[in-house]
């Protein structure tokens, strides 16, 4: 993790931690880059980047910035407009662009914003551009054997262009619903759009495949975004659900890269339990390759054993769907993803993807003949309690002695019948604290001794 580029994606609240100049920034030396690396290919035509961006007022300001910085070093910048994660890094992938942009900050609040960088295949940028960007940014940068205070503007007929390109979202779209191989006629279904990027994307995808649709939080103005509405404030679903008698529920977060359901009984379903029913299907059907799903450290004790008892093997690695993914592509894995709804199908799609993962939900349930609940029932999950101490050090909070010390006495405390993880976030001035065991009481209790251990060591900001 960079000094400005997270796990996901350059963070901060808009022209605060990101500015304007550094989209500026960030789009000169990307075009001035890629078509440098083209030259070097023998390539004379002018590099590709394709941008999309979330409902955040502060996301068309990022966009213009971006445009601007592209274009005048000699990129072309072909604008999706409003869209989804998931949409840009199809678009970059079949349509050969050098670089795909997505303008979001996820699931934060609207006051917020991101960038996120694609690769020309549609996946997470490697650490080795995303450093040389960081040097520039800062200063100087050393890249094709010089060392580079600022890079050349084009000139004339060199000056990049500017393209619409709506058509890219409508041919996602299209793809999506093409995915669908069963009808959804006669199942009610509930969305919850998080005034966020599925809000003119999603309705139409489970309209064209018969479902009859409720919405919730699909009217943007910029502020809303987030705003108890979507993944990470589940409960307006849960009452749209309940009050509607639906068969299922979906909510998406800003940029609609994940997804949480509501089964028909109002129950959430997350990460971990969607990865369990869509695991149990591939397998039935041949269809899981190397009979493993990737997860993260944050899955819960309660997947491995439903898995453990289906007989599929797991692999962990560290919180961000850019890990689950790197970790798939190298081992040849079908299924992977997080808690938090980060679901990848590699088949599909190189990052998450909220409404392709509804979609799947939705093709599990109609196959199987069955409710959600009852795909879920297996899955027993543990109690579990999570807990953000916002500090102004992550790295000195998390190695203190004392901090240590408490860590390690709660995990002899738990034994086999617990687990605690301690870790700094990759998007925010945060250590999550996060314990499952066997009881509510105990998993506070735990929490608790750690969190007091950090706020006596002085590192809480409040």
């Amino acid at each position: 993790m960079g000094k400005y580029f997270g796990t996901d994606g350059f963070r901060g609240e808009a022209n605060i931690g990101l500015t304007a100049e550094n989209a500026f920034k960030v789009g000169k030396f990307l075009g001035w880059y890629l078509g440098e690396k083209r030259r070097r290919e023998g390539l004379n035509d002018p590099p590709r980047v394709v941008i999309g961006k979330d409902t955040r007022r502060s996301s068309y300001m990022f966009e213009f910035s971006l445009i601007a910085g592209l274009t005048a070093s000699g990129a072309d910048a072909y604008m999706l407009h409003v869209t989804t994660t998931p949409s840009v890094s199809y678009i970059t992938r079949v349509d050969d662009f050098d670089c795909g942009i997505m303008i979001s900050a996820s699931h934060n609040p609207y006051f917020y914003n991101g960038i996120k960088l694609l690769n020309g295949r549609g996946e997470k940028m490697d650490d080795d551009t995303l450093d040389l960007i960081e040097d520039f940014l800062d200063g100087e940068v050393k890249v094709f054997g010089q060392t580079l205070k600022e890079v050349p503007y084009a000139f004339k007929s060199d000056i990049g262009k500017t393209v619409d390109y709506a058509s890219g979202r409508n041919r996602y779209i299209a793809y999506l619903i093409s995915l669908g191989i069963y009808s959804f006629r006669g199942m009610r279904v509930g969305l919850d759009c998080a005034n966020g990027s599925a809000w003119n994307i999603a309705k139409c995808v489970f309209e064209a495949l018969g479902a009859k649709v409720y919405v919730i939080n699909a009217s943007p103005d910029g502020l809303n975004i987030n705003d108890n509405a979507g993944s990470t404030h589940i409960e307006g679903l849960q009452k749209l659900v309940l009050d509607e008698k639906l068969d299922v529920g979906f909510a998406y977060d800003g940029d609609a890269d994940r997804c949480l359901a509501v089964d028909d009984k109002g129950q959430v379903v997350d990460g971990d339990k969607i990865l369990y029913i869509y695991a149990r299907y591939m397998k039935a059907r041949g269809k899981l390759v190397t009979n493993k799903i990737v997860t993260t450290v944050m899955s819960n004790i309660g997947l491995y054993k439903a898995l453990d008892e289906l007989g599929i093997e797991y692999a962990r690695t560290d919180v961000g769907d850019r890990f689950v993914y790197e970790y798939m592509a190298k081992n040849g894995n079908r299924l992977g993803g997080e808690q938090s709804g980060h679901i990848i199908f590699s088949k599909y799609s190189s990052t998450g993807d909220g409404i392709l993962t509804s979609l799947k939900i939705m093709e599990v349930i109609l196959a199987a003949k069955q409710k959600l609940s009852e795909l879920c029932a297996p899955v027993k999950i543990y109690p579990q309690l999570l807990l953000n101490i916002k500090v102004g050090d992550k790295d000195a909070a998390l190695n203190d002695a004392e901090v240590v010390k408490a860590v390690k006495e709660v995990e002899n405390k738990l034994g086999d019948c617990g687990r605690i993880l301690v870790r700094g976030s990759g998007t925010e001035p945060l250590v999550r604290i996060m314990v499952e065991a066997e009881s509510d009481d105990l998993c506070a209790a735990c929490v608790e001794k750690v969190a007091n251990a950090i706020r006596s060591r002085g590192y809480e900001e409040r």
